[in-house]
């Protein structure tokens, strides 16, 4: 355990890290007339139901809004869920080996298509400078970190895979930390899940809170020495922390747990599901919007969760270029469109991915 003055002295020194990569990113940034791309720190693209990668190409969808800094997640726990009127629910639990198996798999077809779609992974900061600048790049992502299965040299496999944005927690318990739609299981963080932030560190790639209990969001704070994100859900000023909210609200944040991850170099993505959002493109735009007047522009970014939402307001990068039209149009000043489109995530990313020390 630490005590007080130890936390106040990593907090300040992840808050003056923050501030400092969210100067030397804006400084460099390019001129406000310079075409704005966009970035989504939280995509879905499978190879199965209704709509899989087969009809839907992802390099035709990121073209259409011009997205060039897309985080592809592959979904770590897909064969224990089931869905249930409250959302997914835990129906089995993997045995030794078979979430590993089931990542090596699963990310093998996600590099084939995007091989196959001319498309680039992002595995480096000028990677994603390029991306910045027009040049369409993919990040892999892993929702839901279970494939570790209590095993840290998973996580370099991945690193060495081209993973660079890693959720640590998802629907189903594993030994990282409690999930926030479930009761608590280890009262925050594990031992083995302090390790994982350690090592995410050592190694650059980025941690995503999404899915994590409030006790989660601030341990890790209080032990990485890079910014972090919350993907995708979104922000109620009034929440009550409590599992017995339902479905989808159980999912969203408190301001105050928001501001904690902002205030120290993080951003926080705004996701496509119509009960909370809206259903139009002016919703959305008026979402992000708030957003953005709560935590500072800085620190609010695109999180779609597309293809993994019922009716969404955002269903293509199309539907999402309109947004940045939108904001346009009601006279947003354009380097403040330029930071949520694209340059919080690719801020962030970057940090993270300086952070490797070996």
């Amino acid at each position: 355990m630490q005590s007080s003055s130890i936390r106040h002295t990593l907090n300040r020194r992840q808050v003056l890290s923050g501030l400092a990569a969210t100067s030397l990113f804006t400084s460099s940034s390019s001129d406000a007339r310079a075409p704005i791309f966009i970035a989504d720190m939280h995509f879905h693209l499978f190879f199965f139901g209704r709509k899989p990668a087969a009809v839907q190409p992802l390099a035709g969808n990121m073209a259409g809004g011009q997205a060039t800094l897309v985080a592809w997640s592959l979904v770590g726990d897909v064969p224990w869920l089931q869905p249930t009127g409250r959302g997914f629910k835990q129906r089995g639990t993997p045995s030794a080996g078979e979430a590993i198996g089931w990542f090596n798999s699963e990310m093998a077809r996600v590099q084939a298509h995007i091989s196959d779609q001319k498309l680039r992974i992002a595995r480096t900061p000028d990677d994603v400078d390029q991306a910045v600048s027009g040049t369409p790049h993919i990040v892999l992502s892993v929702e839901g970190a279970s494939f570790l299965d209590e095993d840290l040299s998973h996580l370099r496999l991945a690193y060495l895979a081209g993973v660079r944005h890693i959720q640590l927690v998802h629907f189903i318990r594993n030994q990282i930390g409690d999930v926030q739609t479930e009761r608590s299981w280890h009262n925050g963080l594990t031992e083995f899940g302090m390790q994982v932030v350690a090592e995410c560190n050592r190694l650059g790639i980025l941690i995503d809170l999404a899915h994590c209990t409030d006790a989660v969001v601030h341990q890790v704070l209080a032990l990485s020495k890079a910014p972090v994100v919350w993907s995708h859900s979104s922000v109620q000023r009034d929440r009550r922390l409590q599992v017995s909210l339902s479905g989808w609200q159980a999912r969203q944040l408190s301001l105050d747990t928001a501001k904690a991850i902002s205030t120290r170099g993080g951003v926080i993505g705004l996701w496509g599901l119509s009960a909370d959002v809206g259903t139009t493109i002016a919703s959305y735009t008026d979402r992000i919007s708030e957003l953005a007047a709560w935590l500072g522009e800085d620190h609010v970014a695109f999180g779609t969760d597309m293809n993994a939402l019922a009716n969404p307001a955002i269903a293509s990068y199309t539907d999402l270029r309109r947004v940045v039209t939108l904001m346009e149009q009601r006279r947003i000043d354009g380097r403040q469109i330029r930071k949520i489109a694209i340059e919080n995530y690719a801020r962030v990313l970057q940090t993270a991915m300086r952070s490797r020390t070996d």
